[in-house]
């Protein structure tokens, strides 16, 4: 069977909008999400601030005919 993916970017509030889409599709998180500062962070890159750390780095929300949605706070 084929899939599909749609990948969103957002600026700021993926959390919130899949949480939404969570309660629309009634289906779970495929994983936990993951953060920027759930990445190993390397030591010669410049600081991430505290609101880029919490920031969602990768989503995914399984929903109708084997497409998932996912998204990113990243642009």
């Amino acid at each position: 069977m084929s899939e599909v993916a749609i990948y969103l970017n957002f600026q700021g509030n993926t959390e919130e909008a899949f949480d939404f889409y969570k309660k629309v599709f009634g289906t779970e998180f495929s994983a936990p999400i993951i953060r920027i500062k759930d990445i190993p962070v390397d030591p010669d890159d410049p600081p991430f601030s505290e609101k880029d750390l919490n920031a969602v780095m990768h989503v995914a929300l399984p929903i109708v005919g084997g497409t998932q949605l996912m998204g990113t706070d990243l642009l």
